[in-house]
């Protein structure tokens, strides 16, 4: 008798004590808990030495965190982007991250006390050598391409690689950035809300060239022994994108909060980064990158602007594009 009462007793304790661990709010964008994004890889690891339940909300970040203010449920935003951290900063919704940042394995300086990078890459268009044998070899031989090529692009209004990728083509042609893009339009087969949906057009065969990032080869490298995929390497430049984390200034968890923010730069966690994000790691030694990430092909020139400059010509250059696909 007293042996099942101790039992019971056991059993009536555990949901207890499972709901006394505190919860770390992370919001995310869908694809970080997706079967092949680094979230459950992260959740495992920041648990195992948190004694805390992580817990994954996706969706759209800076507008959600924008509309819901100081009252939202976030403790940490994971998944920012260098082209928005401008309206993010303005928000005042952001606390400093406190991490050392003087030796981050990026191509550009990182001084931001608020948002940390996670990840890195460049944006570029990835072809299939099989049904591409002679792919551009410039942006400007892209430009003057045949007619007959079919490229798929993002929206640069609800998709960061868009956005991106309107920043690469204004940082390359500056004021002639229209005229490029009325070169282009006629090649771009459609444009897509997001980068999934683009992405799945190429794999199906339905393009010849995708926009998406230098790393991305090395998913079909490393995950299906696939070599036909190459991100095609121009001597003007690549752009550069980062993303990035953020703990939440009105958080109700800030010492579990600041663990994770010291926990991305950490090695146990950068070192799931190249093959779940499919992306450079942040802050590890190049030496330390996966086979599959040393031996990608990278751009000699890397471009960047700063977020102040992002944010000025967000919409004149949004403008431009516009014109372009509407002709």
């Amino acid at each position: 008798m007293k042996t099942s009462l101790i039992a019971l007793a056991i059993l009536s304790a555990a949901p207890a004590m499972a709901q006394d661990k505190p919860v770390l709010t992370v919001y995310a964008g869908d694809s970080v808990t997706s079967e092949w994004g680094p979230g459950p890889k992260i959740e495992e690891g920041f648990e195992a030495f948190c004694n805390c339940d992580l817990k994954f909300v996706t969706g759209d970040l800076l507008p959600r965190i924008m509309m819901e203010g100081a009252g939202t449920e976030a403790d940490i935003v994971f998944g920012l982007n260098t082209d928005v951290t401008a309206r993010a900063r303005a928000s005042g919704l952001f606390a400093p991250h406190g991490q050392d940042t003087s030796d981050m394995s990026l191509p550009v300086e990182w001084t931001d006390e608020i948002f940390l990078p996670y990840n890195w890459g460049e944006t570029a268009f990835v072809y299939d050598d099989t049904r591409l044998e002679n792919p551009p070899k410039s942006f400007a031989e892209l430009l003057d391409a045949p007619g007959d090529l079919k490229i798929v692009i993002q929206d640069p209004r609800s998709s960061v690689s868009g956005l991106a990728m309107l920043l690469w083509v204004k940082s390359i042609y500056g004021d002639d950035a229209a005229d490029a893009w009325a070169k282009l339009a006629p090649k771009v087969l459609t444009v897509t809300k997001g980068w999934s949906e683009a992405y799945g057009m190429f794999t199906e065969g339905e393009a010849d060239m995708v926009l998406s990032y230098t790393t991305s080869p090395a998913y079909h490298i490393a995950a299906e022994d696939d070599t036909t995929k190459h991100a095609a390497i121009f001597p003007e430049g690549h752009y550069f994108m980062a993303e990035l984390v953020a703990q939440v200034a009105s958080t109700d968890q800030p010492e579990l909060a600041q663990k994770f923010m010291d926990w991305v730069l950490t090695p146990d966690f950068q070192k799931v980064i190249p093959l779940a994000n499919w992306s450079l790691p942040a802050k590890l030694p190049q030496e330390e990158w996966p086979d599959v990430m040393r031996d990608l092909p990278r751009p000699q020139k890397t471009l960047f602007y700063s977020e102040d400059e992002a944010e000025a010509m967000r919409q004149p250059a949004l403008d431009e594009w516009l014109q372009a696909f509407s002709q």
